[in-house]
């Protein structure tokens, strides 16, 4: 699907944009990372940044950390790019599967991934993969759509993205494939109760979920862990 990201690059923004309350929540997702100091000192990982919404919720809520944005998609990250940064934040473009603690010049104190992990093929690899690029007492927040374990939420996601997302999307970019994608990721995608299970069984230690409000309560959800060691 990343070639349909590129395509969707240039109106990205303007979709999310329309959603109410979206950056609101990547902004209380960042903050229940629960750094200290406005992240003084820290460096924290942005994966799957995207044209960057995520990025500029952790830079609102944590301006005196390091930035690390990661995409997998051209398109998305040239978008990001051509944005206005304070000088801590940088991007990298790269797979979130293929990256290692020497892209990063290092393990990072925190690791955020808003609407990551349902799109990588291997869930699991993925989040070892997210645990090896954190140091001992490391904090992952995922930002993430799940909807299995409520049948109202499941109605509610798909009522939205057959009346208003995908049609959307389709008059935004010329093209419904991606949105479509969206809504079917979000169905097959595991229940709150199988993604805590899938974090644990990776090492996380910690593991909740804490809602989000809106229209999104029950559909979108702060995964919230640790890796195990160093300073809780």
């Amino acid at each position: 699907m990343t070639g349909e990201f590129d395509r969707a690059a240039a109106a990205y923004d303007r979709l999310v944009g329309a959603n109410p309350g979206y950056h609101r929540h990547l902004r209380m997702s960042a903050r229940r990372l629960g750094l200290p100091r406005e992240g003084a000192g820290m460096r924290i990982l942005d994966l799957g940044c995207g044209t960057g919404a995520s990025t500029a919720a952790l830079v609102r809520v944590l301006p005196r950390a390091e930035t690390i944005g990661v995409d997998a998609s051209a398109g998305m990250l040239a978008v990001a790019r051509s944005k206005r940064w304070p000088s801590g934040v940088r991007f990298i473009h790269a797979r979130a599967e293929d990256l290692t603690t020497d892209d990063l010049d290092g393990p990072v104190d925190a690791l955020f991934a808003a609407y990551l992990l349902r799109n990588c093929l291997d869930p699991d690899s993925a989040l070892a993969t997210m645990c090896s690029l954190l140091r001992p007492g490391g904090r992952l927040a995922l930002h993430e759509y799940s909807v299995a374990d409520s049948a109202a939420a499941r109605a509610v996601w798909s009522l939205v993205c057959w009346s208003v997302i995908i049609p959307l999307g389709r008059v935004l970019t010329g093209r419904a494939d991606l949105y479509r994608y969206l809504w079917r990721s979000v169905v097959e995608f595991d229940g709150a109760a199988g993604l805590r299970q899938r974090m644990r069984a990776a090492g996380l230690a910690d593991v909740r979920t804490v809602p989000l409000p809106g229209w999104q309560r029950g559909i979108v959800h702060t995964f919230l862990g640790r890796t195990t060691g160093g300073a809780q």
